[in-house]
């Protein structure tokens, strides 16, 4: 069985750009070595990120958040430059048009397929925005594979918003590490 690392989001303009926070900046180094323990153990890695066009302010998250990001090939959209390098030796970097990724989903249900996963861990940001989207749509297309969402490697909007995440998930059958 294999198991897979999600690493959600660790983009420039969550961390300390255009909607960074404190609490994004303090889970790097966590982050970081979470992506290294999960290559020293044999697991797949795969990165998302947030992908939005020029056009952002037209789409309804446009209207509903009126703060560009994350705009695809600008700087804030970028992996932040700590873990830049192991984008390199991931599975995958899929890029999201917004908060849970279809792809994602079907990409993960495909390599079940041919090989049984074992678990999938979630890290990154923001736990209550894509993390807990991510780990939604993953458990509706693998309900029978354990999911985890590794507090101490995520970081919400606010500390409080990060912990109503985390008791979400956890009603829905996410294990919270």
């Amino acid at each position: 069985m294999q198991n897979y690392l999600i690493v959600v989001d660790m983009q420039t303009d969550f961390v300390d750009g255009a909607l960074g926070t404190k609490e994004a900046v303090a889970i790097v180094p966590a982050v970081k070595n979470r992506i290294e323990e999960a290559f020293a153990a044999g697991e797949k890695v795969i990165f998302t990120r947030d992908t939005h066009q020029e056009n952002y302010f037209e789409t309804q998250e446009g209207r509903n958040l009126p703060v560009k990001h994350c705009i695809e090939g600008m700087d804030g959209w970028q992996i932040i430059p700590e873990l830049q390098p192991y984008t390199d030796r991931a599975e995958a970097v899929i890029n999201k048009p917004t908060f849970g990724s279809q792809v994602l989903g079907e990409y993960l249900a495909q390599e079940n397929e041919k090989e049984p996963i074992g678990q999938i861990t979630l890290i990154g940001l923001c736990t209550d925005i894509c993390v807990i989207s991510n780990a939604m749509l993953i458990k509706a297309f693998l309900p029978e594979v354990p999911i985890k969402a590794a507090a101490a490697c995520c970081a919400g909007v606010t500390p409080e918003s990060h912990d109503n995440a985390l008791a979400a998930m956890k009603v829905c059958q996410i294990e919270v590490i």
